[in-house]
């Protein structure tokens, strides 16, 4: 089994309902295809480096997915066609960083601390 960090962004106008409902489409895909969803997180809506088909930002969903390389092929092909995605992203890895969280909020005291330093 390889294992594989996929990361999908979705137009900035997608509701938090709609992510919701594409974090189940894509998890049961990889699902069907004998994959398993190791872990996913929402980063939320993050400014993009540049346009991409007029947005200024996207909405990004990041899985951890091991599995065999077809599960990524199908992922890929439906993805392909999906309008309400702008990019996609699947990197092989050879082990998954479960710990660290790179984009949750960090605490104003954490802040404040770093700007001391």
């Amino acid at each position: 089994m390889n294992l594989y960090e996929h990361t999908i962004v979705a137009r900035q106008d997608t509701s938090p309902s709609e992510i919701k409902q594409l974090t189940e489409k894509y998890s049961k895909i990889v699902e069907k295809n004998e994959g398993e969803i190791i872990k996913t997180e929402n980063w939320g809506l993050l400014d993009l480096s540049y346009l991409i088909k007029k947005n200024k930002k996207g909405s990004y969903i990041h899985f951890k997915i091991k599995g065999k390389g077809n599960v990524i092929d199908e992922l890929e092909k439906i993805e392909a066609i999906d309008k309400k995605l702008l990019r996609y992203l699947t990197v092989r890895v050879k082990k998954f960083d479960l710990e660290a969280n790179y984009f949750a909020k960090r605490e104003y005291n954490d802040k404040k601390e770093s700007y001391k330093n």
